[in-house]
């Protein structure tokens, strides 16, 4: 027998690599000759780059850039050795990095994410899987891009400082020859808004405010954005501004999609399963076994498990997922490839209890054994 194990992080309790060994160590009690592949999952929000540079045996670097609002910060990303890079744009410009009562869409930027890029290009990737969730920023991506050797100028030459304050007085666009290395490379951005640039549903109206963009203000940043959309669409003869996912990260689809000849902006799920050769494992697999911390009808809506077992049904094999708690409306899951789902808390327990790594991995090896006993 064959199984593949792919179980996202029980958030706060176990990453995805040690829920998945602690199923495995419970399927070995039972079926001792067993193949078992466990696989690290992530959506390509926090944590995805810790739980792919581990489960895909990659290496993690932690490299000082500048922050969101212009102070230092460190940040981590992993090489596997594919020259492939994996990182988050949270670890530099992520909203978690800034007081809420500091927050200033004015000045915040995103010029470490280019920092983070340029380092790794340095050691030698050529490839990028992206998170870009959890940004503190608006800046369109300029800040990144002004990292890579790009320039937006001014009338009088000079050029435009961080956030998205100065969008608006950009008048023109200068590419150099270390932005044409950097951004020949493949990106991969793990996106799972579906929001335009601008307008209504745009970067700035839809997440500004929780940015710190005063509400009464977010037709006067839009049309900063707008202009900034104009002065790209001119530079490279092409407007991507309205392609769904371009707002996300304050602009940073945007800015992917228009300067980097060879990004995709895809959902996060999807990227991750095709990066851990999900589908290779699961096509001569007998049972595939998934999970979360909480399986509710919220993962019936796409949620990483229902994204690993829509991935065993195109092969037509038996799904069981495994939760550290499950809601009525989890029964949603088994219409969408989940054959059956259990909760690993044995017991009345109080949550501190309940969500200890050690008690959490004894009990997922405890109830995943017993559901391989039926099997």
């Amino acid at each position: 027998m064959k199984i593949v194990i792919a179980i996202d992080s029980f958030k706060g309790s176990m990453s995805s690599l040690e829920a998945g060994f602690a199923a495995k160590k419970g399927i070995e009690k039972v079926k001792k000759d067993a193949i078992i592949c466990v696989k690290p999952l992530a959506d390509g929000g926090e944590g995805t780059t810790e739980a792919l540079t581990a489960g895909l045996g990659g290496e993690l670097f932690d490299v000082e850039v500048t922050g969101p609002l212009g102070g230092k910060v460190n940040a981590s990303y992993g090489m596997l050795e594919d020259e492939t890079c994996v990182m988050e744009m949270a670890s530099a410009a992520g909203i978690t990095l800034v007081d809420r009562d500091s927050l200033n869409p004015d000045k915040a930027g995103t010029y470490g994410v280019g920092e983070m890029i340029c380092d790794a290009v340095e050691k030698g990737a050529k490839n990028f899987i992206i998170g870009i969730g959890g940004s503190a920023t608006t800046d369109g991506g300029t800040g990144m891009l002004r990292a890579l050797g790009f320039r937006f100028l001014k009338a009088d030459g000079t050029e435009i400082s961080d956030g998205i304050e100065e969008l608006d007085q950009i008048s023109e666009i200068v590419a150099s020859k270390k932005s044409e290395i950097v951004c020949g490379c493949n990106f991969e951005i793990a996106c799972d808004v579906e929001n335009p640039l601008c307008g209504k549903n745009g970067a700035v109206a839809v997440f500004g405010p929780q940015k710190g963009v005063d509400p009464d203000k977010i037709d006067f940043y839009d049309a900063k954005m707008r202009h900034f959309a104009k002065k790209t669409a001119e530079f490279f003869g092409v407007d991507k501004s309205e392609i769904k996912g371009t707002g996300a990260a304050g602009g940073l689809g945007f800015a992917f999609l228009s300067y980097f000849k060879n990004a995709r902006l895809r959902p996060g799920t999807d990227i991750v399963l095709d990066a851990i050769g999900l589908r290779e494992e699961i096509k001569d697999a007998d049972v595939v076994v998934t999970g979360e911390g909480r399986l509710d009808g919220q993962t019936a809506m796409g949620k990483v498990p229902v994204g690993v077992a829509r991935l065993a049904k195109e092969y037509n094999k038996k799904v069981v997922a495994f939760a550290g708690g499950v809601t009525e409306d989890a029964a949603k899951c088994n219409d969408c490839g989940i054959d059956a789902f259990f909760p690993i808390v044995r017991g009345v327990t109080t949550l501190d209890e309940a969500m200890d790594t050690e008690n959490a991995k004894k009990n997922m090896s405890l109830a995943v054994e017993q559901v391989f006993r039926l099997i």
